[in-house]
């Protein structure tokens, strides 16, 4: 331990190695049409079963023409015409054109596409005014933008709302994805109160499972809310009992630190086994992470920016690898220049929340002001985490610190 390390407290580093690795991705699949497959992670990859496009097509509205017919005169007459969906199918005698639309098959024979901006319809035919005209002008070929066989999805990858138009170019209706995780979720302590109910002395509303639940979801899992839960030993092992017959993740905010009436450690070290407790972070020192009898347990702490951090920083990827989402990648730390000073002390790695903006192509940073864990308006207004190492202390304004760009579960 370096003397910069707190005394019982895990770091960061080794508590990731310590979630991830006993966990094993779901393996069941459903088949799902792609109108409901948003969000779902896909369980074997998308190959292409055809062209995209599927036949040589018009990128511009204009006219289908021979090269050697435009050498040799400038005004042609009108063969046909070639719409989306309806092609030309006539005659096309030498020295004429065709007019075509944007997307329309292109007539056998075309060797460019000269668009209706460069041409004047006359009494005699259509006048062409471009003069240097290239083989397959404006001609979008087949397969241009997927040949057949491609590999357009990986396996693991998280299913957006740009890949489902694209499946259906394909003429693909079905996919095979995994199991979303399950995930119970529950607030512990007495001086929670639900939303729309008068507060009396000593009482708070209870925030936590709003952002709990929002982030389970933007995580593209399965969220199942059990309420709050009194500060009551029997009242939360019964609900610890109930949520691990549900989900394949409990996740509860509070009762993990060191009060008199933190009963939830005590209750997991009864039902299941502890990996580990307290962490060399902050916000978010009390964190817990175990097994119960049928599912995996992770105890955020009470205040509501620790509950969001070690959600997001510390449960997403356990809950990525869980749902078998190997395309999922950790957020990139990017250096910055500070424009603000940050507090700060040797021991823990500190997740402070700024705004960055770009300056001249070079990232700067400023604090969002309150740091306190239980402040969340400073949550609200920041871009992004300040992550300041272990073994640093207060930083000045001018410094270079790193900081990690909040992914899209944040906003």
């Amino acid at each position: 331990m370096g003397c910069c390390d707190a005394p019982g407290l895990m770091p960061i580093e080794e508590a990731m190695e310590k979630m991830l690795s006993p966990i094993t991705p779901i393996q069941t699949t459903l088949q799902l049409p792609i109108a409901d497959a948003i969000g779902y992670v896909i369980a074997e990859e998308i190959q292409s079963p055809i062209f995209v496009p599927p036949f040589d097509n018009s990128a511009m509205d204009g006219y289908a023409i021979r090269i050697a017919d435009l050498a040799n005169q400038q005004v042609m007459p009108v063969a046909g015409k070639s719409f989306a969906g309806q092609p030309f199918e006539g005659d096309w005698p030498q020295g004429s054109c065709v007019r075509i639309m944007t997307g329309a098959k292109i007539p056998l024979g075309c060797d460019a596409v000269i668009m209706q901006e460069n041409t004047e319809v006359t009494d005699a035919g259509v006048q062409f005014n471009q003069i240097d005209v290239k083989p397959n002008n404006n001609i979008r070929p087949t397969g241009d933008d997927i040949k057949q066989g491609d590999v357009v999805l990986l396996k693991g990858a998280r299913l957006t709302a740009r890949d489902i138009p694209m499946i259906a170019t394909l003429g693909i209706s079905h996919v095979t994805v995994v199991r979303k995780p399950r995930v119970a979720f529950f607030s512990t302590g007495d001086e929670l109160k639900p939303l729309g109910e008068p507060l009396i002395e000593g009482q708070i509303y209870d925030s936590n499972r709003y952002g709990i639940k929002s982030l389970i979801e933007n995580f593209g899992c399965e969220a199942i809310d059990l309420g709050i839960i009194p500060d009551c030993p029997k009242t939360l092992e019964a609900t610890f009992e109930k949520a691990q017959t549900l989900a394949d993740v409990v996740v509860t905010s509070g009762g993990v630190s060191v009060g008199e009436a933190d009963y939830t450690k005590d209750i997991l070290e009864q039902l299941g086994q502890i990996g580990f407790w307290k962490l060399a972070i902050k916000p978010g020192k009390p964190f817990a992470f175990g097994k119960l009898s049928t599912a995996w347990f992770c105890g955020l702490p009470g205040n509501p920016v620790s509950a969001v951090l070690t959600m997001y920083v510390l449960v997403q990827p356990l809950l990525a690898k869980l749902g078998g989402h190997s395309e999922w990648k950790a957020p990139q730390s990017i250096p910055a220049i500070t424009r603000s000073a940050f507090k700060k002390a040797p021991g823990r790695t500190d997740y402070q929340r700024g705004i960055y903006s770009v300056e001249n192509g070079q990232f700067v940073v400023e604090t969002t002001g309150n740091q306190s864990s239980g402040a969340f308006r400073s949550m609200s207004l920041a871009n992004c985490f300040v992550v300041l190492e272990r073994e640093r202390g207060r930083v000045e304004v001018g410094e270079t610190v790193n900081i990690q760009l909040f992914n899209a579960t944040l906003y």
